[in-house]
């Protein structure tokens, strides 16, 4: 969820949509770890030099514009229909993962992973690598392994520190209830540099078996239509962080092997639904914030296409300017910012099973939306005050939001 060498005008926009500051070229704060963390940084297979700077702008569009007509989502805020209540105070937090005793490991992208028990305690779990923690890099997304109850396996994602900047990388540990040991990094983007918009967020395929991985295209536009590159890509992976079999492109090897779908700019939330379809969330330049159906080999236009347009001004062709390529399911202008999203299937809210329940960063909100087949809609957007960055369902059904303002709150029926 998010450097630039862009004017000022630009560096304000981009902070704008993506709800986080922009990162800076200069070198950034590398924070978190114990000197004891068994991580190594071997460069990866796709290495290539550093990027050390940011284009201003999308490409010159090579088609004419054909408006968006449809799909458009934004609608009226209303009041939240739940009781709230705060349960803990953090620290530039990013995501929220519930353990099956009702705690929830938290993390912070300075570069710590808090514990919050059942009974509101909080404590530090040690063990976490080293991060860039610059704006919309650290720690980000923290997951349980489908089996965690038996191999107590978390995984997390990262903004890796590498000679040349930053790396988005996956990496997976043993929990045991005060540290996070055995360390191990399985997987790194390369394309290694500067830009923030890490994506970065995991999610375990239904049956448990592999993972899938959002990898945001690091504010350089073109890298996301680069089938050599993994950035602005949604990756599926074994556990351990190789290419999935029978991806699009597995017999192409390298990175190719790895791609689920390309073109994506900031892709945040992950889920399946109830018929094992994936949902992705994706923040959109100026206006332009995507709900996508996931298909396997699809591209879905970025830079190429957007319903939104550059920071600058300078327009983007909408996505039926390009019929070829994925246009999402709903989207949003003005922007959103959208952060985490669940499939909400718990027993508190009846009313809300089967349906999406997405945070929003810069619209300050929790929005709803209910899914037909292919389809969606936006039931409701209730205001919550706050920039919502994550989402995660309780073991009582109730929704726990996680705010930029540190804020962990209980969401439950009146």
């Amino acid at each position: 969820m998010s450097l630039s060498r862009a004017p000022l005008a630009l560096l304000l926009a981009a902070t704008a949509c993506s709800g986080q500051a922009q990162e800076s070229n200069a070198a950034a704060p590398v924070a978190g770890a114990t000197t004891d963390t068994p991580v190594t940084a071997t460069a990866p297979d796709n290495a290539a030099p550093p990027v050390t700077s940011l284009p201003d702008d999308a490409p010159d569009a090579t088609v004419k514009n054909v408006p968006a007509t449809t799909g458009r989502a934004n609608t009226t805020e209303t009041a939240p229909p739940f009781a709230m209540q705060t349960l803990g105070q953090f620290e530039d937090p990013f995501a929220i993962a519930v353990l099956p005793d009702g705690a929830a490991l938290i993390t912070e992208k300075a570069g710590k992973i808090k514990l919050r028990k059942a009974d509101g305690s909080i404590s530090e779990i040690t063990g976490a690598p080293k991060v860039v923690f610059d704006n919309q890099g650290g720690l980000l997304d923290i997951a349980l392994a489908p089996d965690f109850a038996k191999s107590r396996l978390v995984y997390i994602s990262y903004s890796e520190p590498r000679p040349g900047g930053s790396s988005l990388a996956l990496a997976r540990g043993l929990y045991t209830g005060t540290a996070l040991t055995n360390l191990q990094v399985l997987w790194r983007a390369g394309s290694d540099g500067v830009g923030g918009q890490f994506g970065a967020n995991i999610l375990f395929a239904p049956d448990g078996q592999s993972l899938y991985l959002s990898s945001g295209e690091r504010q350089r536009f073109t890298p996301a239509q680069d089938p050599d590159q993994a950035i602005g890509k949604i990756l599926h992976l074994t556990l351990d962080g190789k290419a999935a079999p029978g991806n699009p492109m597995a017999a192409a090897g390298g990175v190719r092997a790895q791609i689920w779908s390309s073109g994506h700019r900031n892709p945040y939330g992950l889920v399946f639904d109830d018929a094992a379809r994936m949902w992705e969330v994706e923040m959109g330049p100026k206006g332009g914030d995507e709900l996508n159906l996931i298909l396997p080999g699809k591209n879905y236009g970025w830079p190429i296409v957007s319903n939104g347009d550059n920071y600058s001004g300078k327009p983007i062709p909408d996505h039926p300017s390009r019929p070829d390529l994925e246009a999402p399911k709903l989207w949003w202008n003005p922007s959103i910012s959208p952060g985490g999203m669940i499939r909400y299937s718990g027993a508190m809210f009846p009313e809300f099973r089967g349906n999406l329940l997405i945070g929003a960063l810069g619209g300050e909100s929790l929005i709803r939306v209910s899914i037909a087949g292919d389809s969606a809609k936006v039931e409701n957007q209730y205001k919550i005050g706050e920039r919502v960055r994550d989402v995660a369902q309780g073991p009582d059904g109730a929704i726990w939001l996680l705010e930029d303002s540190g804020k962990l709150v209980r969401l439950a029926k009146k």
